[in-house]
């Protein structure tokens, strides 16, 4: 679970960062943040719920829910334009779910 949770915090903190301060919607700071945030609430989650019985059906379902719940948390925490928030969240989770699929085992 470690290794992919750097994978993820590597891939999407960023993301979430420059998508964040180039959208306007943070300063640098708190975007890297909120992506370190977001990420520790949902990655271990998402480990646990695939850990007992792994499968595209669960892992498609698990990325889906992280998703929404870490643009959940984006909408909360900034208040700022909903749509465009679960957007970004859509993009740093497709990336990194991409990589880590890609990426040796």
């Amino acid at each position: 679970m470690l290794p992919a949770l750097l994978l993820t915090l590597a891939v999407e903190v960023p993301l979430y960062t420059a998508a964040l301060v180039v959208l306007r919607l943070a300063g640098i700071r708190r975007a890297a943040l909120l992506g370190v945030l977001v990420n520790l609430a949902t990655h271990p989650v998402l480990w646990l719920f695939l850990a007992p019985h792994p499968g595209a059906a669960r892992l498609w379902s698990a990325e889906a829910l992280a998703t929404a719940v870490e643009a959940l948390i984006l909408i909360k925490a900034m208040n700022r334009d909903k749509v465009l928030l679960v957007v970004v969240a859509v993009g740093a989770n497709a990336s990194s779910l991409l990589i880590g699929l890609l990426a040796p085992q």
